[in-house]
């Protein structure tokens, strides 16, 4: 700003005397306290009236500063033309006289549901522990107050498996998968984080060969029960929430029964989340008071912002405990935006969890880039910190769980809406977004229409914050035309005259006003710069004490693959990748009835897959590698490419597709169970060859399609088998 009044505070953070930067502070991080307002707006002129009120139409502007009756300052391009429509205005009241609203709970995320954290655990240092402090560490980016993850169920629940704790009845592993990983790292950054358990599915045994969790109901909780448990034996990790079932029926029987469990145990401070649905558990709660007693938080997905009579009534929280779900561009951010405020201003929800948190899975699989950042390149350590970061950072730098919403009606006049907070302590924050309909659409409910205009918002402030004389302010503008979007960028602060401020507000813009003087907007050194998938790739799997129980890179559609140490070969084949899951588990989606795992780059269109394979299924055992293959996550048995089958039978297939069905060759290979093999498949063009242990076994085999895919592996069906000598060459 070039000119400003002499009474316009000009005091930046940064100056001596401000908050000191937070702990674990790195020299390579930047983290910018203060721009000036005319970095972040552009230049302004500042005009003065003597009306008590300012002239200027604020498009975009920082803040209105209200002097004397007799001096009245507007932030804008200056006086409105002849003719000009006068700006909407409206005045609203924060008052803690008459009480305070309900209790804020936090804004969380998911990892799970499934796999969607899966390629983060790839990547190399620094640049894991920078994409984590983006997402976890206080007043650094996202700042995360809670952390949802799947509880592994070894069945596909949207972009993949993740691996159960029991794979059987008689069988405990507390260290397979990531999500062990996950909430320890986001424990080390934030020790106050809550962390919330869910399955999507669970093991085949449970259900005794019925596709049915709730048969029972003792097993199941049994089984729920050994996770918590587990999480806190083998890595000193609290559950403070557990679910039910995700987005599936729910079993009041059940969660009595597993309240009882958790009791019986000593674990009273794990609460319960259900149904993890829609709204109908709440029709049962409210009567039948031995389910309401045992469910904590009443928790919706996707509820676009609106409750239902019945969950108010049950006198429980009221979350969004799975929302978003967009891709996470400006108009992502946008979405995030709205929800945010509006779960609590129309929902009387406390809390928001965005599904997901970390775009760390194949971007070609189901919702792609759905995360609040993105991270898929382990092999080139690039990521990117998209915009609902700082969105996310809005509310998360300037609340906490604990603190409590105020009585408001929460909508602006001109469209939009706000929120307003204190930990009763005498800290106020206000988040204020005036999010456009077009650009704050969700992937789901339907939005319906509405409008939003620029306006002028002007707030008392009574009851404790009547002494408030200054706030600090945040300030995102979502660009739609230029694609130059403002995120998170702390102006001048505010003064406050006797309780009273104004504040000229455009469409897509969200402000953060607060007392805190602890914000902070942290910035790592650019990551690498984006680089394909390496065309030349291989695994060996020798590894002795693999970190994580998965192999890098491969991801898991069906079945669970994992790292095996094969004790009883004496050769070269020790250390090997084996299918894990041989019953079907009960499933949250259809999964294949073949087990698969991808690797690679989607668009590859010639290339050249070997593995050395070995099936551990007598007469009806059945492997395959493949390439060119064009699905997974939900959609998995509709999957196509060029598949290259031997079973235990001493027959081989070529087929289209992962089912099976579409025969392009066949005959005979004399292939046996219980010894290894070398098969290779080639891929140029539209023609396709295959070699067994070296030596042709079939060739010249036309592919019209899919034209692109990734390489694959896998079994005929549930079973043991073994993979070694992983290789890829592909354009």
């Amino acid at each position: 700003m070039s000119r400003l009044p002499a009474s316009f505070p000009s005091s930046r953070m940064a100056a001596p005397g401000a908050a000191a930067p937070p702990r674990g502070w790195r020299r390579a991080v930047t983290c910018r306290a203060l721009p000036g307002a005319a970095e972040a707006l552009g230049e302004r002129s500042w005009t003065g009236t003597g009306t008590g009120i300012g002239t200027g139409i604020g498009m975009g502007c920082a803040a209105l500063l209200w002097g004397t009756i007799l001096l009245a300052c507007s932030c804008g391009p200056g006086p409105p033309s002849v003719g000009a429509a006068p700006l909407l205005a409206a005045t609203y009241v924060l008052d803690d006289s008459n009480g305070l609203g309900r209790e804020f709970d936090g804004i969380g995320a998911v990892s799970g549901g499934g796999a969607t954290s899966r390629l983060l655990v790839n990547y190399q240092e620094p640049y894991r522990s920078q994409i984590l402090d983006y997402l976890f560490k206080p007043n650094f980016g996202a700042s995360l107050h809670m952390l949802k993850v799947e509880i592994g169920g070894d069945a596909q629940s949207t972009d993949g498996t993740e691996p159960s704790h029991m794979h059987y009845e008689n069988d405990e592993n507390y260290f397979r998968g990531y999500e062990w990983w996950l909430m320890k790292e986001a424990k080390k950054r934030n020790p106050k984080i809550k962390l919330i358990g869910l399955p999507w599915a669970f093991p085949g045994w449970i259900g005794k060969g019925e596709n049915w969790p709730y048969d029972y109901p003792d097993i199941t909780a049994y089984y729920i029960v050994s996770w918590i448990l587990g999480a806190k034996q083998y890595h000193d990790l609290d559950i403070d929430y557990i679910g039910i079932w995700n987005e599936r029926a729910f079993s009041s029987k059940y969660i009595k029964v597993l309240r009882h469990f958790l009791d019986r145990l000593g674990l009273w401070n794990v609460g319960i989340i259900a149904a993890d649905g829609d709204w109908n558990i709440s029709n049962e709660m409210i009567v039948d008071p031995y389910l309401n007693d045992a469910i904590e938080i009443v928790g919706a997905h996707y509820p676009g912002t609106k409750t239902v009579q019945n969950a108010i009534l049950t006198g429980k929280k009221l979350w969004s405990s799975e929302d978003y779900s967009t891709f996470n561009n400006d108009i992502g951010a946008g979405c995030w935006a709205r929800i945010l405020n509006q779960n609590y201003v129309n929902g009387n929800m406390t809390s928001t969890i965005a599904w997901n948190l970390v775009a760390s899975y194949y971007e070609e699989l189901p919702f792609g880039r759905c995360g609040l950042m993105t991270a898929q390149e382990p092999w080139s350590g690039h990521y990117k910190v998209e915009s609902p970061i700082w969105i996310t950072a809005h509310t998360t730098q300037f609340t906490q769980p604990g603190w409590s919403y105020l009585q408001v009606d929460g909508h602006l006049e001109g469209g939009g809406s706000f929120v307003a907070l204190t930990d009763g302590l005498g800290n106020l924050s206000i988040i204020i977004e005036t999010m456009s309909h077009n650009h704050s659409k969700c992937i789901r409910p339907p939005l319906p229409n509405f409008s939003v205009v620029p306006q002028r918002a002007t707030f008392y402030l009574r009851g404790s914050f009547y002494m408030v004389e200054t706030l600090q302010v945040w300030h995102s503008r979502l660009d739609f035309e230029s694609g130059k979007s403002i995120l998170f960028q702390q102006l001048n602060p505010l003064k406050v005259w006797k309780g009273r401020f104004s504040l000229d507000l455009n469409v897509d813009e969200v402000y953060t006003l607060t007392t805190l003087k602890t914000g902070w907007k942290c910035e790592f050194p650019e990551p690498p710069p984006p680089q394909p998938f390496p065309s030349n790739y291989r695994d060996d799997f020798n590894i002795r004490n693999p970190p994580f129980s998965e192999a890098p890179n491969f991801a898991d559609q069906t079945g669970v693959f994992e790292y095996f140490v094969n004790a009883s070969d004496p050769g070269d084949h020790v250390f090997t990748l084996r299918q894990v899951v041989v019953q079907r588990p009960i499933t949250w989606v259809s999964d294949a009835d073949q087990t698969i795992s991808v690797i690679g780059n989607f668009k590859w269109v010639n290339m050249t897959v070997t593995c050395d394979i070995y099936i551990e299924k007598p007469r009806e055992g059945g492997v395959f590698i493949a390439g060119r293959v064009d699905n997974g996550g939900i959609y998995v048995r509709r999957t196509k490419g060029v598949f290259f089958w031997v079973f235990a039978d001493g027959s081989y297939r070529v087929t289209g597709d992962l089912a099976g069905e579409e025969i392009l060759m066949k005959g005979l290979a004399g292939v046996r169970d219980n010894a290894w093999h070398t098969l290779t498949l080639n891929i140029q063009g539209n023609s396709a060859s295959g070699l067994l242990n070296g030596y042709p076994l079939w060739e010249n085999v036309t592919i019209s399609k899919p034209g692109n895919g990734w390489a694959a592996l896998g079994t005929r069906s549930f079973e043991f088998a073994q993979f070694d000598n992983f290789q890829v060459e592909a354009c």
